[in-house]
């Protein structure tokens, strides 16, 4: 009984951490978004049904989960939206930060991978995406 309670008490931990890293994902370039959610989802699914709960029914991180479990795809918005925030980011730290031409060519690459990588994902058409609940 102990060993169980701290297994999921391990999962939740865990969980919790990978929702952070996949929030954090949104807004950094380098760091995955879909991944760590995804970690989250299995976490919660067998540490916390709350928490797996609350996940899933998230307005944002719940339809994007659906969206890539379900039909392994991402819609339109999300590969813009990903795709803006990475060439912003990069294209800044390349420009106004980095003043070393290996480091800017790393990035570069990283940019172009982790672009070919979006790409190459299926678009999901609007009439299959989990659509976010709007609140009245």
């Amino acid at each position: 009984m102990k060993k169980r309670k701290s297994s999921k008490y391990l999962l939740v931990c865990v969980g919790l951490l990978a929702v952070a890293l996949g929030t954090l994902g949104i807004v950094l370039p380098l760091l995955p978004t879909t991944p760590f959610l995804l970690l989250a989802a299995a976490c919660f699914m067998r540490g916390s049904d709350r928490l797996y709960r609350w996940l899933m029914g998230h307005k944002w991180f719940g339809p994007y989960i659906r969206n890539y479990r379900e039909h392994r795809a991402v819609t339109l918005r999300a590969k813009v939206v990903a795709l803006a925030l990475l060439w912003l980011t990069i294209g800044y730290s390349t420009l106004a930060v980095l003043s070393s031409w290996w480091l800017r060519s790393l990035l570069l690459a990283v940019a172009v991978g982790v672009s070919a990588h979006l790409l190459c994902l299926k678009t999901l058409s609007a009439e299959k995406a989990c659509i976010p609940r709007r609140r009245s």
